[in-house]
């Protein structure tokens, strides 16, 4: 049984996959998004080329269409794949039309760790290198180390280091399905790898891959250019593309930082962008207060980097 740590913090709930240690698996869940696999009920704002389905202000765009169904009409749709926040804002939620059964959405168990909490357990684990890894997009590994970028198109990942090309190649495919999974990349997936001339040679590198990646996923054979592709589904964000929605990510990883501190009254002071962020999120503040038993105040301090914030005791 996967031993997931489940913690539902402030705008968001964390999950993470731990062995030997590690986390190996991660995903965040950001509150008020509905979630891959849900089932709801909706209305059929629009049928035809594009079909468009709305559950209160929320649009979903249905690829399959609605076969049969009349605009206007209400209907059950499963979310297929969440919202992109940030980085993709204009991309609307897809779902597909189902029946009138229940659906239960994907379910992750494992153990529910409290907040605040006298101890930090993800951050034992190593939460924040995580986050790190997802704001930089670099992953070193041993021997030489990851560039991950986001793009619209595909996520493309750059192996650069140093030793023997068909050794880093070999090293560098296994980081890069760890990293995969390590910050939740789904979608289609661009991997450049140090280039190699055998034939098995460029087997092995795919092999590394497909002993790492659980199912479902497709992939291409690495070519002699070094380039190997990857599609796996694509249900939500990524760590990375969260952290592109760069304010929003910072101020509620800034949150989770003070929910650890000691209780009482706090004066949060971080980069103006995340001032703005948390001004406007009043019910995030009266959380925070909540959980450490004091008024919680805001100062702006430019010269801060974004993901400098802290909490200071008033």
């Amino acid at each position: 049984m996967p031993n997931w740590l489940i913690e539902r913090g402030i705008g968001e709930t964390r999950f993470a996959r731990v062995a030997d240690g590690d986390i190996v698996e991660a995903r965040i869940a950001l509150d008020g998004l509905a979630r891959a696999g849900e089932v709801l009920g909706a209305r059929l704002a629009q049928v035809g080329r594009p079909t468009i389905a709305t559950v209160g202000q929320e649009e979903f765009l249905l690829p399959g269409g609605a076969p049969g169904a009349t605009q206007g009409a209400s209907v059950q749709i499963e979310v297929t794949r969440e919202r992109i926040p940030g980085a993709e804002p204009w991309k609307r939620p897809l779902a597909r039309l189902v029946g009138s059964e229940f659906r239960q959405a994907e379910q992750v168990s494992g153990t529910s760790l409290p907040l605040p909490a006298a101890s930090d357990a993800l951050e034992s684990v190593g939460w924040s290198d995580l986050l790190d890894e997802a704001r930089t997009g670099i992953v070193r590994f041993a021997g030489g180390e990851l560039r991950i970028a986001p793009t619209p198109a595909m996520t493309l990942i750059d192996i650069d280091g140093f030793g023997p090309p068909r050794e880093l190649a070999l090293l560098g495919a296994e980081a890069a399905a760890r990293a995969i999974l390590r910050l939740d990349i789904g979608g289609s997936i661009g991997i450049d790898l140090p280039t190699i001339t055998g034939k098995a040679d460029r087997q092995a590198v795919g092999e590394k891959i497909d002993a790492i990646l659980p199912k479902p996923f497709e992939r291409t054979a690495m070519n002699g250019f070094g380039f190997l592709q990857i599609v796996r589904p694509r249900r939500r964000a990524s760590l990375g593309e969260l952290a592109q929605d760069r304010a929003p990510f910072e101020a509620r990883a800034l949150l989770r930082r003070t929910a650890f501190e000691p209780a009482g009254a706090k004066r949060l002071v971080a980069h103006p962008a995340l001032i703005a962020v948390l001004e406007s999120r009043s019910d995030w503040i009266d959380a925070l207060a909540g959980q450490l038993g004091g008024a919680i105040s805001l100062r702006a301090d430019a010269a801060l980097p974004m993901s400098g914030g802290y909490a200071e005791q008033v």
